[in-house]
């Protein structure tokens, strides 16, 4: 070899061996088949479960039987007990009664409770109570026998006609949003205290209807329906029995 090359080849750098390839540790394959043999061998106990009732069944048939004659009996328990609450809640309505002293002791949600109450007696099964914080003006919703949707805002006096009076913003709050809002036929103001001489003018004005202590009392003691003691409540929304 001549010097020259000898001198080439000695410049010349030299490859690094290739690295080989290795291998995935055994674990990885061993977990992956764990993980699938773990659900298999929570299914085949429940499938030999199944497959033992199945054949157990026609053996003993009456099982069947009696747990299908324990199912209807209470089920129509179950049935009865229900139309009876119904029954005596029906019967505890009509018969419902306030007087003035009665709700003078209420707390104000309990005030509003029993409006509910009284327009459920009076034939308005929907009635309900939605009076809290976002109200909206609307204590009290309700659909009477004759499809009029009724709101109703209430504002509770412990002092009764000593407490303050409802004045006119109380009215203007229950005026924007009774239509407005929640879609009313009639917007009705409840109280057990007093009203101002200029809150009932722009009641008036705005057709909206004041339940003062007077007329609530008269309400509350079962005399009539409230649509009954208000003056000018728009006619029926459509024809029915009472009508």
């Amino acid at each position: 070899m001549s010097p020259r090359a000898r001198k080439s080849r000695a410049t010349t750098p030299r490859r690094p061996p290739a690295r080989r390839r290795t291998r995935r540790p055994a674990k990885r394959r061993q977990g992956a088949e764990d993980r699938l043999l773990g659900p298999l061998i929570a299914v085949v106990p429940a499938v030999a479960l199944v497959v033992a009732v199945v054949n157990w069944l026609p053996a003993h048939w009456w099982v069947l039987l009696a747990l299908g004659v324990l199912a209807l009996l209470a089920g129509g328990a179950w049935l009865h007990h229900k139309q009876q609450t119904a029954r005596w809640e029906a019967v505890r309505a009509r018969g419902l009664r306030y007087g003035l002293a009665q709700l003078d002791a209420l707390h104000h949600s309990r005030f509003e409770e029993a409006v509910r109450d009284l327009m459920r007696r009076d034939g308005c099964p929907d009635a309900v109570r939605v009076g809290g914080g976002g109200d909206l003006g609307a204590d009290v919703k309700a659909t009477d026998p004759y499809g009029r949707r009724w709101v109703i805002q209430c504002k509770h006096r412990r002092d009764g006609l000593a407490g303050s009076a409802v004045g006119t913003p109380d009215l203007q709050v229950l005026n924007g949003t009774a239509r407005q809002v929640h879609g009313a036929d009639v917007a009705v103001l409840v109280t057990n205290g007093r009203v101002t001489a200029p809150a009932v003018v722009f009641a008036r004005q705005q057709r909206l209807h004041v339940v003062d202590r007077h007329t609530l009392g008269a309400w509350a003691a079962g005399s009539r329906p409230l649509w009954e003691l208000l003056k000018t409540v728009p006619p029926p929304r459509r024809p029915t029995a009472l009508s």
